[in-house]
C-alpha cells in the first residue's frame, strides 16, 4: 500500500517536473490573460439579457451532440450548418451588447492614471447639491435628466450640448432645467463633482422592456446606461417621480432618502476607487 501511494506521487512529481521543464512564464501570462478575458466576458454578459441567449446557444450545442451521438442524419446535418455560421450568429444576435464593450473599451479615459494627486473628485458635494435640487424640482414636477461621468468618458455627448464648466450648486441645477431656460431641453453632464455641459443630447433606448409610459427623458436615460457605465437621474415633468438609470436598468419612484443612499452607494464608492488607482 504504501509503495503504491509513493508511486503515486513519484508519478505526480515527475509529471510537475516534466511541465516545468516545457511550461514558459509567457505560456502561464498566455493562460491568465484568455481566463481574464473569458472572466470579463462573462462577467459582462450576465448583466443583460445575452445570458439567456448563451444558454440557447449551450443547449443547441448539447442537442447537435446528441444528434451526432445517436447518428440522427437529417438534425446533425442542420446543426451542423447552423453552427458552421456560429460567428456571425453571435454578432447578429449580441450586437448590442457587443457594441457596449468596445464602446466602453474605447471611451473609458485612459488619463485618469496622469491625474495629479490633489484633484480628488468633489463627489459629495455633487451628491448633495443634486439631491436638494431634485427634491426641489420633484416637488414643482420640473422635468430634469442629470448624468454622473464615471470611467467611460462623455465627451461626445457634451459636445451636442452647451459648455458649462462651472461649479455645482443646487440653484444652478434649478435654474438650468426651469421651463424658460433655453437649457432646460436636455441633459446636463457632471464630471468630477463640476457641471460640464447642458442641454446634451443623449442616445435612445431601444429595449423592449421599457414601460410604454415612459417618456423621452428615461428612454434617453436608460440609453445612454446602455452604452456607459454613468448614473443617470431623471425628474418626470408629469408625475415629479425621481428614477436613476445604471447599466440599462432603471430604479423608479424613489423617494428622497433612497436616492441620497443610491447615489452615495454608487458614486461615492467609484471615487474611493479612483484614488486606489492614483496610489
Amino acid at each position: 500500500m504504501i509503495e503504491a501511494i509513493r508511486g503515486i506521487f513519484n508519478d505526480i512529481w515527475g509529471l510537475w517536473l516534466t511541465l516545468g521543464q516545457t511550461i514558459r512564464i509567457w505560456d502561464v501570462i498566455d493562460i491568465l490573460i484568455i481566463a481574464l478575458l473569458i472572466y470579463r466576458i462573462l462577467s459582462f454578459m450576465r448583466k443583460t439579457s445575452a445570458s439567456s441567449v448563451i444558454k440557447g446557444l449551450v443547449l443547441l450545442v448539447f442537442v447537435a451532440w446528441l444528434s451526432n451521438l445517436f447518428d440522427m442524419i437529417i438534425i446533425s446535418y442542420l446543426l451542423r450548418q447552423v453552427l458552421q455560421m456560429g460567428v456571425l450568429v453571435i454578432v447578429v444576435l449580441f450586437q448590442p451588447e457587443i457594441r457596449k464593450m468596445f464602446e466602453q473599451m474605447g471611451a473609458s479615459r485612459w488619463n485618469i492614471l496622469f491625474r495629479s494627486r490633489g484633484r480628488y473628485f468633489n463627489i459629495e458635494s455633487a451628491i448633495h447639491h443634486v439631491v436638494i435640487a431634485c427634491d426641489a424640482m420633484s416637488r414643482s414636477e420640473t422635468g430634469a435628466i442629470i448624468v454622473f461621468e464615471r470611467e467611460v468618458g462623455l465627451n461626445d455627448y457634451a459636445i451636442t450640448g452647451t459648455g458649462v464648466d462651472a461649479a455645482i450648486s443646487s440653484e444652478l441645477i434649478q435654474n438650468i432645467f426651469y421651463h424658460n431656460s433655453p437649457l432646460h431641453d436636455g441633459a446636463l453632464l457632471i464630471r468630477e463633482g463640476r457641471l460640464l455641459a447642458a442641454a446634451c443630447m443623449l442616445p435612445l433606448s431601444n429595449s423592449v422592456n421599457l414601460s410604454r409610459d415612459l417618456g423621452m427623458r428615461h428612454r434617453a436615460g436608460v440609453g445612454l446606461s446602455e452604452r456607459s457605465d454613468a448614473i443617470v437621474v431623471i425628474v418626470s415633468e408629469q408625475s415629479g417621480a425621481i428614477s436613476v438609470a445604471i447599466d440599462g436598468m432603471l430604479k423608479r419612484h424613489l423617494n428622497i432618502d433612497t436616492f441620497e443612499k443610491l447615489l452615495k452607494s454608487e458614486l461615492t464608492l467609484q471615487e474611493s476607487r479612483s484614488k486606489r488607482r492614483k496610489g
